[in-house]
């Protein structure tokens, strides 16, 4: 390694790069690991012969931690070897139908089961407030691959997610740049309701049907934020390589509402390259047993 220092990450340095050959002569090592930062590459084949002239055992170990935020892992391109940036499981089509099956089924299973509690619901908005039963907003989803005609690259799929309208009817444009703040006058007095017990949500049911949310993923967010966020917070746009979902990681970790963005955004990424069925069922009992009462949700 090209550090004068003693050790590097708790690891003792013997010398320098041009002390190798003398060191391999001089002792009798097994293996070698090398590391090198970006800049250094050009340093790697003469190192690598070194270290085989001398018999040795060679490693590499990419020293990628300032410049990738995660752990990457290899893969055989028709025999080339790529590194990718980051693992996410859902990019392969096998976990997509399989996530997708149970999207559809459980939402399927669950409009069935929440039935009454929907009508309830709807009815009691109908009577107590003009307006609405339906609130739709505008969020940002799935990348989406371009048509033909559009430029090349991935593109934000916008959708409108579905809620029981909690609020008062107001200016479009007003809403959406604005957050939902403790005691905000324009929520109904079911709407406190409803948006704490989280029984505004159920109609995100018929958004999974449709294919714009899954059950379990990072929650949406409203463009204005969308375009916010991804400039102030490193990886936020990563969460968008995902379908959204209507409970997450984040949501049972209890981060709701009026807290920490970035913690979202940590358990978001989290999820996504930890992704499997079993994390999703364990999300799905989590949000049954402690994710419906929210004290964050305004």
């Amino acid at each position: 390694h090209k550090s004068t220092e003693d050790s590097y990450r708790g690891i003792p340095v013997i010398g320098h790069i041009s002390m190798l050959e003398d060191l391999l002569s001089t002792n009798a090592y097994d293996e070698i690991a090398i590391t090198l930062s970006i800049d250094e590459f050009s340093k790697l084949e003469s190192i690598v012969t070194i270290c085989e002239k001398a018999g040795v055992h060679t490693k590499f170990i990419p020293d990628y931690n300032n410049i990738i935020p995660t752990r990457p892992y290899t893969e055989d391109l028709d025999g080339l070897p790529v590194i990718h940036v980051r693992n996410i499981p859902l990019s392969n089509s096998f976990n997509r139908f399989c996530k997708r099956a149970i999207d559809i089924v459980g939402a399927l299973l669950l409009i069935i089961l929440f039935s009454i509690p929907m009508a309830v619901v709807a009815a009691i908005i109908k009577i107590t407030s003009p307006g609405p039963l339906i609130f739709k907003q505008e969020r940002v989803g799935l990348h989406n691959k371009p048509n033909k005609q559009e430029r090349v690259g991935l593109h934000n799929k916008p959708f409108k997610m579905f809620k029981f309208r909690s609020m008062e009817v107001q200016d479009a444009s007003k809403e959406k740049q604005a957050w939902t703040v403790q005691n905000d006058p324009r929520v109904t007095p079911i709407g406190k309701f409803i948006r704490k017990t989280s029984l505004d949500e159920l109609p995100q049911f018929f958004n999974v049907l449709k294919g714009d949310m899954s059950l379990v993923g990072p929650r949406p967010e409203r463009p204005f934020f969308v375009e916010k966020f991804k400039e102030e917070i490193p990886r936020y746009m990563i969460k968008h390589q995902v379908r959204p979902g209507i409970t997450g990681w984040a949501q049972v970790n209890g981060y709701r509402g009026d807290t920490s963005i970035r913690m979202r955004i940590d358990c978001d990424l989290y999820y996504i390259e930890n992704w499997t069925l079993g994390l999703d069922i364990k999300i799905l009992f989590l949000t049954i047993f402690k994710g419906f009462v929210n004290k964050n949700a305004y």
